[in-house]
């Protein structure tokens, strides 16, 4: 047992040893290419910018860990925000209007978990319906125009602590809550259980369905907190709003060392590393004024080594 436990920690150590290692490598390149990309003002912009796509993954990764996955979280965020930019447009303070998107998120997380927990669908299909229903509604609510938020709210965006953003303060602080739910919290090592064999956990007596049912809601409130994040920055709520944003939350959970097959990874660094590497390309390629539609090729091959890379973690020894 200690000298498996022991071999975990090590792979643990030099996947994110590697990690970094890419990290460091994309930022020496890009800093060659582009003298204005390693300047402090673009790094903190960096930090800034991967802000909502953080979040989002932050739950994307507890759902994986658990090994199921959400890919209605883009469309939680869009019509969790749609609600709350509809209540501001109306005169409904922000201080009542942010609570209000964090609920909507947490509920319509918690249908989630219901479907897949409770009802036993399987998570794919359970969220690939909701993924469809909930921006449908949204975008009926919103008759798909883009809603701009007060002015009080754009501002939220500037505001700093020194040369840091406060929202990527904020961003921080919250990804460093989940890491310790997840690997201090009874909770968290439910969820983990959860992951590693649901038949098995269930059988010593763990209440996986209720681990799976606040996992979800807990991805839904996530991932309404993404949205707040995002309209924050962009000042409005449009049809766009979390489009694509499951897809990202996977790449960077994976990327960032969260196995597919459930059980295996760590929020922390695991989901600050995957997000930094994307927003990282993305400002790059930006920089020295790549064509757009590389990304999605960079995007594609670091995701494909990525799986790769996890597929030789958990192929059987012979």
């Amino acid at each position: 047992m200690a000298t498996a436990t022991i071999r975990n920690h090590v792979t643990n150590l030099s996947r994110n040893l590697g990690l970094v290692f890419v990290l460091t490598a994309v930022m020496i390149g890009f800093s060659l290419a582009a003298p204005s990309f390693a300047t402090a003002d673009n790094l903190f912009a960096v930090l800034h910018a991967m802000g909502p796509s953080t979040i989002a993954a932050t739950g994307m990764a507890l759902v994986i860990l658990t090994g199921k996955i959400d890919i209605s979280i883009g469309s939680t965020a869009f019509l969790s925000a749609s609600i709350g930019a509809l209540l501001m447009e109306r005169g409904t303070s922000p201080l009542v209007a942010f609570p209000v998107i964090l609920a909507l998120g947490a509920g319509l997380g918690a249908m989630n978990g219901f479907l897949v927990a409770y009802l036993r669908i399987n998570a794919l299909i359970a969220t690939l319906g909701t993924m469809m229903a909930y921006r449908g509604i949204g975008l009926m609510l919103t008759d798909a125009r883009v809603i701009p938020l007060p002015e009080s709210i754009r501002n939220i965006a500037n505001l700093t602590v020194g040369p840091v953003f406060l929202e990527t303060i904020v961003v921080t602080l919250l990804v460093i809550a989940i890491h310790f739910l997840h690997r201090s919290m009874s909770f968290g090592r439910t969820l983990t259980a959860v992951g590693n064999g649901e038949d098995i956990a269930a059988k010593v007596g763990l209440n996986t369905r209720r681990t799976l049912f606040l996992t979800f809601m807990l991805a839904g409130l996530l991932a309404a907190a993404a949205a707040c994040s995002s309209f924050v920055q962009v000042g409005s709520v449009s049809g766009f709003l979390g489009k694509g944003l499951e897809f990202n939350a996977i790449a960077i959970s994976v990327v960032g060392g969260i196995s597919l097959a459930g059980g295996r990874g760590r929020v922390i660094p695991g989901v600050l590393i995957g997000a930094a590497a994307f927003q990282m390309i993305s400002n790059g390629l930006n920089q020295i004024n790549a064509d757009p539609y590389i990304y999605q090729l960079v995007t594609g091959a670091v995701i494909f080594v990525a799986m790769y890379m996890d597929a030789l973690k958990t192929r059987p020894s012979r």
